[in-house]
């Protein structure tokens, strides 16, 4: 409602500048994460990581800059076309937001509403963005409200999104599902290392696999690991450790359970960041992560920008994965994210389309500290399974390791930091929701809704 309200000022450019300044602070107070990664992992002096973080929420700023700008319009005309204008021309934003160098489609209007009861569910038709578009617009019916000192914009606001939120409890669909089947999440609470230490590497890993030993406690159960657990490790092999992550993963699975795991990947010159699944009498199935990380697992406009360097444990640039590559788990087809690419619903989207039945996303989210982003990329992570009605199974190196409900919900979880295992069933699903054969569609509402509205407006004003 603050930004609605600052994009009332008596120009176009006015409205702009405090619209930036507006979305500059919150990025900037939103993510603060991002300069300690930098300094402490990526070893990049503070001033410098500040510098950046403040360039990356002036970046992120500048589309609440030109949502302000492009909605000056809107106040100068009727309240119908502030109720239909704001909210498209919101989500159209955020949209834009998740592209541009990599893109950083995170902290939506959506995710406040995690756990309003309805959001989820309506996430199956709209998507997350349709979820966003209801926040604003609630926002936009106080903020006309407050002007016009009447009540009636703050009715509609509040009543039509409730009407809503209602109606997705109503006639939810219950297709066939398959047999309940047991997973087992391992959470080893592995912290990053500022400096080496084979001692330190040598107490993780043993954890990891002390815990792993005990969690294949049921013939069949499926095994999880984080991204990173296994690490220096490599499945492939090096010099310095031969074979010795191949023989730990296949006596574990010599014990009955299959082991779905992170480690590096190269091929023809390539090195991959990918998920890998062990079957026993099956072998190894691979998944290459398909959405990088930007200045983590490869450097935009690296050769504009190379003290940035990279934050990736592994020497070399990431390649990135192509197409959905699901991964067969006994009659499930798992559909593998690694950490950050999880927050785009386009590809989660994508693989439920090629026919995945579950949801699996392996996290290390130890990078970030002892900060609000583990929280905030589980809200977006809980989205993914919500929009394509898919139970979830999480394993994150330090937390938040979870199952989720095919509706969002949290089945059981793993508190941050600390070490255990997760034992649950989860049951695999094969239809597909509204969201998931139309996921663009919300978008191209909103751009003609937006359209529409500005352009309606300006006429009527002019």
């Amino acid at each position: 409602m603050p930004l609605l309200i600052l994009s009332r000022r008596p120009s176009r450019r006015q409205a702009f500048f405090f619209g930036w300044l507006h979305g500059t602070t919150a990025w900037w107070v939103g993510i603060p994460w991002i300069g300690h990664t930098l300094g402490v992992f990526g070893q990049i002096p503070a001033f410098v990581s500040s510098v950046l973080l403040i360039l990356l929420a002036l970046f992120l700023g500048f589309f609440h800059g030109v949502f302000a700008g492009l909605g000056w319009d809107l106040w100068r005309s009727k309240a119908g076309f502030a109720f239909l204008g704001f909210p498209c021309l919101w989500v159209v934003m955020e949209t834009a937001q998740g592209h541009p160098l990599g893109g950083f489609p995170w902290n939506l209007a959506a995710h406040t509403w995690i756990d309003v009861p309805g959001a989820l569910l309506l996430s199956a038709w709209g998507g997350a963005a349709g979820v966003s578009f209801l926040v604003l617009w609630v926002n936009t019916g106080l903020a006309v409200g407050l002007r016009q000192r009447k009540g009636l914009p703050v009715v509609v606001g509040v009543l039509v999104p409730a009407l809503l939120l209602a109606a997705a409890h109503l006639g939810l669909p219950r297709p066939a599902v398959t047999p309940a089947v047991p997973v087992r999440i391992v959470q080893p609470n592995i912290g990053m290392m500022q400096e080496a230490s084979w001692q330190q590497v040598e107490e993780g890993y043993n954890r990891l696999l002390k815990l792993s030993r005990a969690a294949c406690d049921e013939k069949g159960a499926l095994l999880l690991w984080p991204e990173s657990a296994g690490w220096p490790f490599l499945w492939e092999g090096d010099p310095y450790f031969p074979g010795r992550l191949r023989r730990d993963v296949e006596a574990l699975a010599a014990q009955g359970c299959p082991v779905l795991f992170n480690s590096a990947h190269s091929e023809k010159g390539k090195t991959y960041n990918s998920a890998f699944l062990y079957t026993p009498g099956r072998g190894l199935e691979r998944y290459d992560k398909r959405h990088l990380v930007p200045w983590g697992e490869y450097v935009p406009l690296g050769e504009i920008f190379p003290f940035v360097g990279k934050l990736a444990r592994n020497v070399g640039n990431f390649a990135a994965g192509r197409g959905p590559n699901n991964l067969g788990w006994g009659e499930e087809s798992l559909a593998p994210g690694v950490c950050y690419e999880s927050v785009f619903p386009g590809g989660v989207a994508e693989s439920v389309r090629a026919g995945a039945t579950v949801l699996v996303n392996l996290s290390n989210d130890a990078w970030y500290g002892d900060s609000a982003a583990r929280q905030q990329l589980f809200r977006a992570v809980r989205y993914r399974a919500a929009e394509n009605r898919r139970p979830l199974v999480r394993a994150a190196i330090t937390g938040i390791s979870a199952v989720v409900s095919a509706e969002g919900r949290v089945v059981g979880s793993l508190d941050l930091d600390q070490a255990g295992v997760l034992r649950g069933q989860i049951h695999g699903r094969s239809d597909l929701t509204f969201f998931t054969r139309w996921p663009e569609l919300m978008l191209w509402i909103s751009l003609l809704g937006a359209a529409f509205a500005i352009i309606a407006a300006r006429r009527t004003t002019s």
